[in-house]
Parts: C-alpha cells; structure tokens; sequence
C-alpha cells in the first residue's frame, strides 16, 4: 500500500509535464500556421492607451494620441526594406543632400535587437545612396563612440534598438530635431515568432522613448511614423 502511495504523485508529475510540453508545442504550431498580419497605425494606437490604461488621466491620454496624418502608409508585407523606405520617401535624394547638422538624422529606423539592426543596414543599401547610416545599438559599441561620431560627423540613418536610442536622447547625444521619418521594425519576427512589440523590455523602452519625444513632434508635424 505504501509503494502505491508514493508512486501516484509521481505519475501525476508525469502527466503534468507531459502535458505542459503538449501545450507549448500546440502555441508554436499555431503562431507558425497563422498567416502574418501587416500591423497597421490602429495597432500602435491601442497598444498605447491599453499600456497606459487607468495610469494617466483623461487629458494625458488625449495628448499621447496620434492623429492618422502622422503615420506614412505601412507595409503590407510585400516590400523589401529598401522598397519600402523607396515608397515613403520619393524624395530622399534632396533630403539627403539638404541635412548638414550634426547630432542628427533624418531618419530613425527602430528595431529589436542588434542583430536585427545589421540586417536592415544591410539590406537598405539599395535606397541609401550616397548618405551615412549610424549604428545605435549597444551591443559592443560605447555609448560615448557614438556620441562622438554624432557629434564630429553628419549622419543620415540611424538604425538601432530603442534603449540605446532613448539613451543618447536623454544624454543629449542624439537630437530629434532634424529627423523627418521614424519607422518601427513592426512587423519581422524572431526565431520564437515574437514581434518587437511582444518582448516586455523593448516594448517599454520603444513606449518610452515615443512618449518621451517622438509623439510631440509627431504631433507637430516635424515627424512621420511608419510601421514596416
């Protein structure tokens, strides 16, 4: 009777491991046969007021709204990253030529992770022309190396993740005043089939630094928003 005993818990741990495995697998297999979805500016605009939810009043809600005249048209899945940046700004060239201030760029492309980031230098090579592309990741690179190459040297694109970013903003490294396009690498997801907006620590940071300055001149028309 005791053997008995003891061994029920154990086939109850058993079952219950078993069937844990069972359920993650079923969540992967989903994620995987689900067709991707081209995230869209209603999106950006629920995922702040629910992440704000009952935290601010009424008025700072309103404030941290993005009227739909902020937004370039999104990808629908069919663009290269180059065709896409090709799509919103016909007029780079001039773009490029005219940006002279240091401490700056035109546009900001916002992303997960470092590696995330190598990709899409690489891959904008087909739009960028003749123009400089700033890596903003923390990822082997100081802070104060990029805070002097934005300071001695005219940059054009910075491509990077949004806690380095946030953090040349606030150290007053990175300027914001001449970026005409900052785009979120919505869409892309990692080998867990995670989007930047489903990992906890770059949704916050990316919210962070939206509502530190981005939805401001956003707001003010300096600013347009795309989500590729």
């Amino acid at each position: 009777p005791t053997e008995c005993f003891l061994s029920q818990p154990e086939e109850k741990q058993e079952s219950t491991v078993k069937a844990k495995k069972r359920k993650k697998k079923k969540i992967s297999d989903i994620l995987q046969k689900s067709a991707p979805k081209p995230g869209v500016p209603a999106d950006l605009q629920n995922l702040l007021s629910q992440y704000f939810g009952e935290s601010r009043s009424v008025i700072e809600k309103e404030e941290l709204k993005l009227p739909d005249s902020c937004f370039l048209p999104a990808n629908d899945l069919t663009h290269s990253f180059s065709s896409y940046l090709k799509e919103i700004c016909p007029k780079w060239a001039k773009l490029r030529k005219n940006h002279k201030e240091k401490k700056s760029v035109v546009m900001l492309v916002i992303c997960s992770s470092a590696l995330r980031s190598l990709e899409l230098i690489k891959s904008v090579t087909a739009f960028k022309g003749d123009c400089r592309v700033l890596k903003l990741f923390a990822k082997h690179i100081k802070i104060k190396e990029q805070m002097n190459m934005l300071e001695k040297g005219v940059f054009h694109i910075g491509i990077g993740t949004p806690g380095r970013v946030k953090a040349l903003v606030e150290q007053d490294g990175l300027c914001l005043s001449s970026t005409k396009y900052v785009i979120l690498d919505w869409n892309w997801r990692d080998q867990k089939l995670r989007r930047m907006m489903d990992i906890p620590e770059i949704k916050k940071e990316t919210i962070d630094l939206l509502e530190m300055s981005i939805i401001k001149l956003c707001r003010e028309g300096s600013v347009k928003l795309g989500l590729f």
